[in-house]
């Protein structure tokens, strides 16, 4: 494992701008699963988004999930015009993670990708990705940046490639298992076939963190890469969506993260070197995310809404040393203060803005470097 410095996550390339270019006589076939439930209204955006594509020979798989709505009627129609369209017909509800696998035991791209039916690809992000794989053969997992829009579906997006990032993927999983979060939204990832046939489909047991889990999973036997400069996919946000905004959401998200890092060390990262010690650091980093937001709680006067010693109970079951962190003692501090008078204390205040300078410096660099 390379070494890092303060914490930051060192390429091992970096390729700048221009790339190289692609073999022109090269048509690379990518299977593109989407998996819908009730979500037939933007079926003919996210498919046509697909088919879009140039320099790539793409395959939809839209797995039906019995979806209630007119799902079935759009598909019919969409297949009318377009016979490279594969449509699998659910007749129970299986959850997203599940008939994403679905559609992947029927999949022959040699390369795949997940993308939910609400969101989209950009032009040409899918043989951006492809140029990077086949100059990169270790490389098993490719991402970039998505945009997240609310209303109409934007109509430009960046298509100049600034450069490649190529990352260890044990380093790539050792920065993941220090934040304790995400950095790839799903539908930007493409993922060498080849790498599923070795690590398995999605694991059933989250509902929302299994991308999470699959992209480490898939960092475990082979590199990652990232397209540098461009928008590779639209992500819409709107009211239907899974959202954890409220605190029952973070709750769910907080668990299935656990989850995710659990599933991925009883796998493939198990094997890594030094991988208790990556687990454990994932261990922590949760349960500084869960002390932190029960001081957050007092911090902003939201005690009677936020569940603090569900935090506090979550953080010592994930991470029995909790007791040792900096966050315990000042949640400890904020406590004997009580929630009336905690935002009054400056220290506490000051607590507020270090965290917001925190969390705006590490979206600037997800939004710039991907992680």
């Amino acid at each position: 494992m390379s070494e890092q410095r303060r914490g930051e996550l060192l390429p091992t390339t970096r390729v700048p701008a221009p790339v190289p270019d692609g073999d022109p006589g090269r048509v690379a076939r990518v299977s593109v699963i989407i998996p819908c439930y009730n979500y037939g209204r933007f079926l003919p955006e996210s498919v046509g988004s697909v088919f879009a594509q140039s320099g790539i020979d793409p395959e939809v798989i839209v797995v039906d999930d019995c979806s209630t709505d007119d799902t079935r009627q759009v598909l019919a129609r969409l297949g009318r015009d377009e016979h490279r369209l594969v449509v699998v017909h659910n007749e129970t509800n299986h959850g997203p993670c599940v008939a994403f696998n679905d559609g992947l035991a029927v999949a022959t791209g040699e390369f795949i990708v997940r993308l939910d039916a609400d969101d989209l690809l950009t032009p040409g992000s899918l043989a951006r990705a492809v140029r990077l794989f086949d100059h990169f053969p270790q490389v098993g997992l490719v991402y970039g940046h998505p945009v997240h829009f609310h209303g109409p579906v934007p109509q430009t997006s960046r298509s100049e490639v600034t450069g490649w990032t190529v990352w260890s993927g044990a380093d790539w999983i050792a920065h993941r298992c220090r934040l304790g979060v995400n950095c790839v939204t799903t539908p930007e990832a493409v993922v060498r076939a080849s790498v599923y046939q070795e690590i398995g489909p999605w694991d059933s047991r989250m509902r929302y963190a299994c991308d999470m889990e699959i992209w480490m999973r898939a960092a475990a036997v082979s590199d990652v890469g990232h397209v540098d400069g461009t928008d590779q996919a639209l992500h819409r946000e709107h009211p239907a969506s899974v959202s954890v905004t409220d605190a029952a959401g973070r709750r769910t998200d907080l668990i299935e993260r656990r989850t995710a890092f659990e599933v991925l060390f009883e796998g493939p990262g198990g094997k890594l070197p030094d991988a208790a010690r990556l687990h454990d650091d994932a261990r922590r980093a949760l349960a500084v995310e869960a002390l932190e937001s029960a001081c957050h709680a007092y911090d902003r006067r939201l005690t009677d809404r936020e569940p603090v010693e569900w935090y506090v109970e979550f953080a010592l079951e994930t991470y029995p040393q909790a007791r040792r962190l900096p966050q315990w003692r000042g949640l400890q501090r904020r406590q004997r203060v009580g929630a009336r008078l905690a935002p009054l204390v400056p220290g506490f205040a000051a607590s507020v803005v270090r965290r917001r300078l925190r969390n705006d410096a590490r979206y600037r660099t997800w939004t710039r470097h991907g992680v």
